[in-house]
């Protein structure tokens, strides 16, 4: 029974680098992907050439190590380098202009972002309160608050702001909404 099931060995290369494929069409690592080239370099092809079973696991564990620690790093350097550091959600809110849309009292308040979002504001520490209409701009987003100064203070102090255009955060911890 076992020269039969050897002689079919071949499909199981093909069953296994086919499911190392598929999982690699999930994760997007790699990592799979090496393991199937593996799989059919090093396994199915010497199944190929009439290796005996043991030395048809040796190759496809082999050729999926070298394919691993060679090829992978240098296709993750690649993808990586063109990659440019977008911020999304709350993290892009920071920069970002607006209006006061409620008048500010005892530091809080309303205002309505450029990107069309109403938000509860908190004034930043040691910022002039804006009157309704006034333009702001996000310092920081602090739970569902974001932090505003007045816009024409944000443009009046340019030395403050980091490389990236971002100012530094205040110290907000005297607030009760923190």
């Amino acid at each position: 029974m076992l020269p039969d099931l050897v002689q079919y060995l071949w499909i199981a290369w093909l069953v296994l680098a086919l499911v190392f494929v598929i999982v690699e069409l999930v994760t997007l690592e790699f990592t799979f992907l090496m393991l199937a080239a593996g799989t059919l370099i090093g396994g199915l092809g010497t199944n190929l050439l009439g290796a005996p079973w043991w030395l048809q696991v040796a190759a496809a564990a082999a050729v999926s190590a070298l394919l691993l620690f060679t090829i992978r790093p240098l296709l993750l350097r690649a993808l990586h380098r063109s990659s440019v550091a977008v911020r999304t959600n709350v993290d892009a809110l920071a920069g970002i202009g607006g209006r006061a849309v409620a008048p500010f009292v005892d530091g809080a308040g309303s205002v309505k972002l450029d990107n069309g979002e109403t938000w509860t504001a908190r004034v930043a520490a040691g910022a002039s309160s804006p009157v309704v209409g006034a333009p702001v701009v996000v310092l920081a987003v602090r739970g569902a608050t974001v932090v505003v100064e007045l816009a024409d203070a944000a443009r009046a102090a340019p030395g403050d702001a980091s490389p990236h255009g971002e100012r530094p955060l205040p110290d907000d911890k005297e607030s009760p909404h923190g």
